[in-house]
């Protein structure tokens, strides 16, 4: 089963709620905040004014969570057509950026939904380079805002319906996507996506399995990840999961294995410890890199001669599928039929709406965090005193 970007399997529990799952898909596919996910979304910019930030060669993007990993997951994924450099803060370190001689030419874009992320204020202050700057904030009397406006700089507004963690497919992603040179259109296909029958079926069995799962006692989401240019998308899934359903005593626990790497450290627990785990294989279909075994090869392993680092990791991938069959431990599959804007992007839409689904089966509100803004508070409490 696939879709024009996806080859899905399915984690295939008999679905006792999928008209639910349904009539709430349908719910949510008119509110603003999914018409985000769409090329009929108007930004709340000019495009042809964005032209004039395309001049710089090094770009710093400081943001936390949703702020910044969205544009990060982007930029790791679609390196290999990415022609100019990108650097994140997204967590407070002493380390100073330190641009090479070549990269001088840097805009700083600052990203924050309320304005007043305090990790991000203290990133700025921080920073070498403060000429040239680009904030993206929400319409309020915030920190950031009055910043920008005393540095006289262009303020992008982020749009108050839409949280943090879901605004990879509006100003948030999609305006550094585009000084990426990356064709932001091609993220957004949504429409298409609705309309798609194996998108739509491995979506509903996805939220029906789960919810089946955390039933069961088993919360734990493990991604066996074997690409490893996909590791920054699965932090920004560990982020969009954990925060949005970790509330009144309930969630699941997003856990990224890189593979085949925790075929030596994590996979004997997997495949023997407390069945408390459902799992997620993840694979880029990879055509441009097929770097061959050629040398040294023993004839006990002639076998691996003319291979490429591909087959291999192919072979260990099909190979634990069939460990975990014969062991009766649930999992699906995502395969990426290319690595483009256009797999990503679905890939973005599916984890997003899959969280809000879940949210509402679990009867747990998937836009807030209520808990972290009590650690905002006291972190400012002990500052000020």
């Amino acid at each position: 089963m696939q879709s024009k970007n996806i080859i899905f399997q399915k984690f295939g529990q008999k679905l006792s709620n999928k008209n639910k799952i349904k009539k709430l898909l349908n719910f949510y596919s008119g509110k603003k905040l999914i018409k985000s996910f769409s090329n009929k979304y108007s930004y709340s910019f000019n495009k042809s004014k964005i032209y004039k930030y395309k001049k710089f060669n090094h770009y710093t993007i400081l943001g936390m969570g949703g702020s910044s990993l969205g544009s990060e997951a982007i930029y790791n994924f679609l390196s290999y057509k990415i022609k100019k450099k990108f650097s994140f803060k997204n967590n407070l370190s002493n380390n100073e950026l330190k641009l090479d001689k070549k990269f001088k030419k840097n805009l700083n874009i600052i990203i924050s939904k309320s304005g007043n992320t305090l990790e991000t204020i203290t990133n700025f202050n921080t920073l070498k380079y403060k000429n040239n700057n680009l904030f993206i904030c929400e319409q309020s009397n915030n920190y950031l805002r009055k910043l920008a406006y005393k540095l006289k700089s262009e303020i992008i507004e982020h749009r108050n319906y839409i949280g943090g963690r879901y605004s990879v497919l509006s100003e948030t992603g999609m305006l550094p996507a585009m000084l990426m040179g990356l064709d932001e259109k091609k993220f957004k296909n949504f429409d298409n996506l609705i309309k798609n029958k194996a998108f739509l079926d491995a979506l509903i069995d996805s939220v029906s399995s789960t919810i089946y799962f955390v039933n069961q006692k088993k919360l734990n989401s493990v991604i066996l990840n074997y690409d490893e240019s996909s590791e920054e998308l699965f932090k920004w899934y560990q982020q969009i999961i954990a925060e949005s359903l970790g509330k009144k005593t309930k969630g699941i626990m997003p856990i990224i294995s890189p593979m085949p790497k925790d075929n030596h450290s994590m996979m004997q627990l997997y495949l023997d410890g407390p069945k408390n785990c459902f799992f997620t294989f993840f694979d880029v279909i990879d055509k441009n890199k097929k770097i061959k075994i050629k040398q040294h090869i023993l004839e006990s392993h002639k076998y691996l001669k003319n291979k490429n680092i591909n087959e291999v990791k192919t072979a260990q991938k099909n190979a634990t599928k069939i460990i975990f069959r014969r062991k009766n431990i649930p999992f699906r599959s995502f395969d990426l039929i290319s690595r483009s804007e256009s797999s990503i992007g679905e890939m973005f839409t599916f984890f997003m709406l899959e969280t809000i689904l879940l949210g509402e089966l679990l009867k747990v509100n998937p836009f807030d965090q209520p808990s972290v803004e009590l650690i905002k508070v006291e972190t400012n409490k002990i500052l000020k005193s």
